[in-house]
């Protein structure tokens, strides 16, 4: 028992539990204040779920290799306590239950996840590597947001800005998650866009990108005014705050301010999804 509860556990941190969690309760946020109704939540909850369990555990297994000779020790396939087959059958079966749980939600809906999914996929296939690294981000989270709106009755198409929106906090998304990780990746070859411009360069596109999304919401979403104009100058105050202080070495200052901005951007998107349906 406690053999197979140690590889269970295994296959869970190998999902990149934190970024499939976070995202799974966005969507389900949005499909709640959307006002999908409860077996429109739990198939978005399912699909969504799903569909990053199976880009979580193909990255694992795609870059083992790589995992291995930069000595990520937190990783499990590299300690081996879960192994390669073992990610690769779960890649499989999260796709095959995101499939059709994403088709749950209407043909319209289904086909938009799907491709969400499969850029994301395209990341972890070779795009990481590339100047391209953001287009799957931006792409996939940009899907997202449409793809829980389209799944209400009627498929209405959500307003020009949702998608917009997702797709900037997406970009920005990217610049932030690969932070910490600059120097383990360029010494496993790994050359995308933020390795490109390196750690300023990173932390700058981050914060421009997610401010940019604020203001956007700011001017774009009919909320209270006081929630429009407070968002883009509580992020643009942190993001001074952190990116001042993030000049120090080893700082994780601007990595910090960068991810509570995103958290605003998204409690804003969240509070303004009422207003995306007519």
């Amino acid at each position: 028992m406690r053999s197979v509860a140690a590889r269970a556990l295994a296959l869970v941190r190998a999902s990149h539990p934190e970024p499939s969690v976070v995202v799974t309760a966005v969507a389900v946020g949005l499909a709640v204040s959307t006002g999908r109704d409860g077996a429109g939540v739990v198939a978005v909850a399912v699909a969504v779920l799903s569909g990053q369990l199976s880009v979580g555990w193909l990255n694992d297994v795609l870059d083992a290799d790589r995992d291995r000779l930069a000595g990520r020790i937190d990783k499990p396939a590299v300690t081996r306590t879960v192994s390669r087959r073992a990610l690769a059958a779960a890649t499989i079966v999260a796709t095959l239950v995101c499939v059709p749980a994403s088709f749950a939600s209407g043909p319209a809906a289904g086909a938009v996840h799907v491709l969400a999914v499969a850029s994301a996929w395209t990341y972890n296939l070779g795009l990481k590597s590339t100047p391209l690294s953001v287009l799957p981000y931006a792409l996939s989270f940009g899907l997202l947001p449409t793809f829980v709106v389209l799944g209400l009755p009627g498929a209405p198409a959500p307003p020009w800005w949702l998608p917009a929106v997702g797709a900037l906090l997406g970009a920005g998304a990217h610049f932030t998650n690969v932070l910490p990780d600059l120097a383990a990746d360029a010494a496993t070859g790994i050359r995308g866009l933020p390795h490109r411009l390196g750690s300023v360069g990173s932390r700058t596109a981050a914060a421009v990108l997610l401010l940019a999304a604020s203001v956007v919401l700011a001017v774009t979403a009919p909320v209270v005014p006081l929630v429009a104009i407070g968002v883009p100058v509580v992020a643009a105050a942190v993001l001074a705050a952190g990116l001042a202080r993030g000049r120090r070495d080893g700082s994780r200052a601007a990595f910090r301010a960068v991810l509570v901005v995103a958290l605003l951007d998204l409690a804003f998107l969240l509070t303004a999804g009422h207003t995306m349906v007519a």
